[in-house]
């Protein structure tokens, strides 16, 4: 039964909240330490990959939540690195938190019978587009003396998404897990 306004979450989607914002917030203290630019302020972030989880199978409301849990790793991070966070957080709650919205909403739309790959190729780009949207007016707007960097933000941010894109698509064309997920959700 999918999730709508008012609707509260049962103590397994909790749980499965719970994990999902671990698992993302996980795999960015392990991918982050691969820095790309030296100086440490544009590094991998492969946190996402709960958010698309949460939202794909779970729907809008658990992408949100998975989102804004993931968003807190990277904005305390990115934050002390350029030191402002109380800037960088916010910003990367409520990127984060928009993509798994996104997400969520189109896989309702685009998926009435379940994750399809070669519609997950999609979703994961064009949910990523309002974040990406925010990233430039941040660092354009808000830190403007870190503009610098942004082209390279941009770049990494993008072959991060493809990357992700095609994890997605061969999680979602995986009987095994796709069955695994739908029966976690019913």
């Amino acid at each position: 039964m999918p999730l709508v306004v008012g609707q509260r979450l049962e103590a397994k989607k909790v749980a499965f909240v719970a994990l999902m914002g671990a698992l993302g917030n996980s795999l960015f203290v392990l991918s982050q330490s691969l820095q790309l630019v030296p100086g440490g302020q544009v590094a991998l972030d492969l946190s996402h990959v709960a958010t698309f989880v949460s939202a794909l199978y779970g729907g809008p409301l658990l992408g949100l939540i998975v989102g804004a849990l993931i968003g807190l790793g990277p904005g305390l991070y990115f934050g002390s690195v350029a030191g402002a966070i109380g800037l960088f957080l916010p910003m990367m709650v409520l990127g984060k938190s928009i993509t798994g919205l996104t997400a969520g909403l189109l896989s309702k739309a685009l998926m009435k019978e379940g994750p399809v790959s070669r519609r997950t190729l999609l979703i994961v780009p064009l949910s990523f587009l309002p974040e990406c949207l925010v990233i430039v007016v941040f660092f354009t707007v808000i830190v403007p003396w870190l503009s610098s960097i942004l082209l390279a933000v941009l770049v990494k941010a993008w072959v991060e998404i493809a990357f992700m894109a095609l994890l997605m698509g061969a999680l979602a064309g995986n009987k095994g897990f796709s069955d695994f997920m739908k029966r976690f959700f019913v």
